[in-house]
């Protein structure tokens, strides 16, 4: 599943075409839960990215794509595969395939809270810690994985940042020491930047610590186990990461 990093960088390539504001020429795919043809001869007012979500922003209207576990995309380019949503313009074409696509009725601002986001500049990390202080009772391996707190982080990307702030996952959010929250919340954003420069130089795994890791950086065995409410694949280091009560 591509985690917020990785829907800058197609915000990013998109924005690279100099579109402008393209007017769609011709859609293609096979969408069933709205009229595809409300698209054509609409001009594109922005490119948007909210988290894991890729957003296409139209004047009245917003077409959200999430590419869940599998979902991909080409730009100027097409697969084998079935097309689920595609974009024609003048001169480039843009194409989603095994993902999600909805449509937003309205302004997307109204759809979504900026300050949610670890890699928008509307960042808010002192709303992030009141959010998660409401959530005493609830695992550090879930709530990192909150979108509605952490909105773009991902599973690599919570299982860097614990092990980077010496946090075991099986935490409680109400027992962590006041530094150890702020620093949890500060890391999520950090890495997720680094995380963005690592993809772009195609390096990232070159630079993890204990994701997908059978041993950790000083030389402890890690452990692989499903946790937590989200049964997402959590690697940890029960000597460098700290359970706290």
């Amino acid at each position: 599943m591509p985690e917020g990093p990785s829907i800058v960088i197609l915000k990013d390539l998109i924005k690279e075409l100099h579109l402008g504001k393209p007017e769609v020429l011709e859609v293609t795919g096979h969408i069933k839960n709205f009229d595809k043809d409300r698209l054509l001869r609409q001009k594109v007012v922005d490119f948007k990215s909210w988290g894991k979500h890729f957003l296409i922003c139209f004047n009245d209207f917003t077409i959200r794509i999430h590419f869940m576990l599998f979902g991909s995309y080409l730009i100027n380019g097409r697969k084998k595969t079935p097309v689920k949503l595609g974009l024609i313009f003048k001169k480039d074409e843009l194409n989603f395939y095994t993902c999600k696509v909805d449509l937003l009725e309205g302004n997307v601002e109204k759809h979504y809270t900026w300050e949610n986001d670890v890699m928008a500049d509307e960042w808010n990390s002192s709303a992030a810690i009141k959010k998660l202080k409401e959530k005493p009772d609830a695992l550090v391996c879930d709530v990192l994985l909150d979108q509605q707190i952490f909105s773009g982080v991902g599973n690599i990307i919570k299982n860097e940042v614990l092990y980077l702030t010496r946090i075991h996952p099986l935490n409680k959010i109400g027992n962590l020491p006041p530094a150890k929250l702020r620093a949890l919340v500060k890391e999520a954003r950090n890495y997720s930047f680094d995380f963005l420069k690592w993809k772009k130089e195609n390096t990232l795994s070159k630079h993890w610590e204990i994701y997908s890791q059978k041993i950790c950086p000083l030389k402890h065995k890690t452990d692989k186990k499903e946790l937590g409410k989200t049964h997402r694949q959590t690697y940890f280091c029960d000597k460098c990461q700290k359970i706290y009560k």
